[in-house]
């Protein structure tokens, strides 16, 4: 299942929404939905860390760990990507906890960290609606919204891909995508 959509005007950054897995997406970067440790964990952080292989996780060892809604990257090593940027979501406790602007800047801090290293084309998982239990149609929303307007203003990236492994959070991709046509 792929869905290409192109923004016209200034900026022509493709926003592609697709199932699959993220660690096998040759691109600039891919961003992991991690644990604040860094040192890997379950879902894609796990996977991430299992395809990258030891070295990923003796560099994120030097990284000190990330607090929620900050970004670091790295390098991909074994990965086809070049980079992996480190993101940490936000748990759901209900909404009352500022969850939302917590996940945007996930978001925002992985696109402004990715436009500092030149990176062209990036793919994003759904950033806390695992483990982390978090409304998979509010995630979406933020997810969409949030990297819509940072490429209204910045014409920095060719392409950004939203993509999981998990068919109902993809059609809740396609069918959010679809309203903002």
């Amino acid at each position: 299942m792929l869905y290409n959509f192109r923004k016209f005007g200034v900026n022509m950054t493709k926003i592609e929404i697709t199932q699959g897995d993220i660690t096998q997406l040759k691109v600039d970067a891919i961003v992991n939905a991690a644990n604040k440790t860094l040192l890997g964990g379950g879902g894609v952080d796990g996977a991430i860390h299992r395809a990258a292989g030891n070295q990923l996780l003796q560099e994120c060892k030097m990284l000190g760990g990330c607090n929620i809604g900050e970004a670091k990257i790295t390098s991909a090593y074994n990965l086809p990507a070049k980079f992996i940027i480190h993101t940490v979501g936000p748990i759901w406790l209900g909404g009352k906890n500022n969850e939302e602007e917590k996940l945007k800047s996930c978001y925002l801090n992985s696109l402004k960290l990715a436009q500092k290293h030149s990176i062209k084309t990036i793919a994003f998982p759904a950033i806390s609606c695992g483990v982390y239990r978090f409304p998979i149609s509010q995630a979406v929303e933020i997810a969409y919204d949030t990297v819509s307007e940072f490429i209204k203003q910045n014409n920095d990236f060719e392409k950004i891909i939203f993509i999981d492994i998990n068919d109902k959070i993809v059609d809740k991709y396609f069918e959010y995508s679809r309203k903002m046509l």
